[in-house]
């Protein structure tokens, strides 16, 4: 009675980690209604072949990374839309358990890693026990011989099944059953593969710059000063989806009608962004280098290239280039890359308020501080601003403030000491959702107000989103962001030919373009004159 109960736990603990879905969307009871046709083989090989316990522990090793690789799909769905490539995704688990911590706050992640460890080691006793009595069912050679032939016979079917799926081939009907852990492994193999193979033409491609020596460029912005506000999760969801679009776009002619009264221009498109849920500085790489920076390792490639930023362009065309960066709270030696001559992080800027939990900042602050922490020079300026009030996790959001009230910060202090907590909202997808559409709210009001004090200096001002929200906020795959223009109308009448919809609201069909085409658009837009004889061949 005693073995049975134990070949019964083996063979559920195995099915389940087999039926584990790696999707958000696949969880539910749908996924136990499955057989896992690599269930017989495991257990029939197990039979077979593990009376050498090292064997069994081979398997149950095996089984437990099938889960965490399985489980680490999940987080990165659930993040950024995509599954979780191990060759360029591993420094985001030491971001991810950071935001964890900062977010859950220290008590609460220490209890939680820990009941994370727990968990996976009773999975390990479990499936560890379960197949120790598979390999101790004592058999004669005529059953062990039987017991290999079914496995076999179970392996055919499987990699029938695995084959036909992974268009290997095609049957007429899908055999009945399911490898779709095994094709998983596959794909996951392929993409290893094909990651390290992208890496190395990455690389390679990244030294090809048409703009690497010209001259002349940018003489068409007259040294007019460029300001470019990033808005963090801001994408078309803001204009698409009926949960944040009467909001927001309210919000936008709004800001339009106003900045129209005091005589500027607007142009507003769309660009794809390499990213979704997280990752800002894939889409900041995407737009600043021209190279499209989809994950980690394409990033790392794209600095260690020693491609020309947009800003370094602006260098030579006579800026001072500046980063308004209220993220960043450690050493970034990315920078260094990225045609920088002035980096303003978080501790150069001075805030004195209470932090807003993840966020350093409110937004509000870093718009009105900015101007005043630039020194004197006789350069135009290039100013690049990453807001971050709209990050995750959405709580607690501030309330816009006149700009002469907001001081050194400490009048934030009680917005930033309101509820709920990250870890009470998020226990409500629906609450999220509306927490996401207030933060986004509060950044497009105060951004568009902060333009509207530029109007008498006159830059050309440039707002874009980073990327979508995660999946389950924005409610869709797709990767567009807007992006606007603000400026004089002799000025934006240099984009006229991008076909982009006048005003703070980009029309649905208007032209997509992906945002590593950014950086060599905008500078032959605003170049009169490149000398061809310059240009990289």
């Amino acid at each position: 009675m005693k073995q049975a109960v134990f070949l019964a736990l083996g063979a559920l603990t195995v099915f389940a980690v087999l039926a584990l879905p790696n999707h958000p969307s696949a969880f539910g009871w749908g996924a136990l209604a499955r057989w896992q046709l690599e269930l017989p083989i495991v257990l029939l090989f197990v039979a077979v072949l593990g009376r050498h316990m090292i064997a069994v522990h081979a398997v149950t090793l095996a089984l437990i990374v099938v889960v965490l690789f399985k489980l680490a799909d999940y987080a990165m769905f659930g993040s950024y839309n995509r599954p979780f490539n191990p060759v360029v995704d591993l420094s985001l688990v030491a971001a991810g358990l950071s935001f964890a911590r900062d977010s859950l706050g220290l008590v609460l992640f220490i209890s939680v890693m820990f009941a994370a460890v727990v968990m996976m080691c009773l999975l390990y006793y479990a499936l560890f026990c379960g197949l120790s009595a598979w390999a101790k069912l004592r058999t004669s050679g005529k059953a062990s011989l039987a017991a290999g032939l079914v496995a076999l016979g179970c392996t055919g079917w499987a990699v029938a099944d695995a084959g036909h799926h992974l268009n290997y081939w095609t049957l007429a009907d899908s055999p009945p059953g399911t490898t779709w852990t095994s094709r998983l492994a596959v794909k996951r193999v392929d993409q290893i593969q094909q990651t390290t193979k992208d890496l190395a033409e990455f690389r390679e491609a990244a030294q090809l710059d048409v703009y690497g020596n010209p001259s002349g460029l940018l003489d068409g912005l007259n040294q007019r000063d460029v300001v470019l506000i990033w808005i963090e999760s801001y994408g078309r969801a803001s204009f698409d989806n009926p949960l944040y679009a009467s909001t927001h776009l309210a919000t936008l002619r709004d800001a339009e009608s106003e900045l129209s009264g005091l005589g500027l221009a607007m142009k507003s498109g769309w660009l794809t962004s390499p990213t979704a849920g997280g990752q800002s500085w894939l889409a900041h790489g995407a737009l600043g280098s021209g190279l499209w920076t989809t994950d980690n390792g394409r990033y790392q490639a794209m600095i260690d290239s020693g491609k020309k930023w947009l800003f370094h362009i602006a260098q030579e065309a006579g800026y001072r280039t500046t980063a308004v960066m209220p993220a960043i709270t450690k050493d970034w030696p990315e920078s260094k890359a990225m045609g920088f001559d002035l980096i303003l992080d978080a501790a150069k800027i001075p805030y004195h308020g209470d932090r807003f939990r993840w966020v350093t900042m409110p937004d509000q602050f870093t718009l009105s501080a900015y101007p005043d922490l630039l020194p004197p020079d006789p350069r135009p300026d290039f100013v690049q601003i990453a807001l971050i009030s709209s990050h995750a996790p959405w709580t607690p959001i501030p309330d816009v403030i006149p700009w002469k009230d907001v001081g050194d910060g400490t009048a934030f202090n009680e917005m930033a000491a309101r509820g709920p907590s990250p870890e009470t909202l998020w226990k409500d997808k629906d609450a999220v959702r509306d927490a996401y559409r207030g933060s986004i709210d509060y950044v497009l009001q105060v951004v568009f107000s902060h333009v509207a004090q530029l109007s008498d200096e006159a830059p050309l001002v440039i707002v874009a989103g980073d990327h979508q929200a995660a999946g389950f906020v924005s409610g869709s795959d797709n990767k567009d962001v807007a992006v606007h223009f603000i400026g004089p109308a002799e000025v934006l009448k240099q984009i006229d030919h991008w076909g982009w919809t006048s005003g703070l609201i980009p029309a649905a069909d208007t032209p997509v373009r992906r945002m590593d085409s950014f950086r060599d658009d905008f500078v032959a837009a605003f170049s009169a004159q490149i000398s061809t004889a310059s240009v990289a061949q």
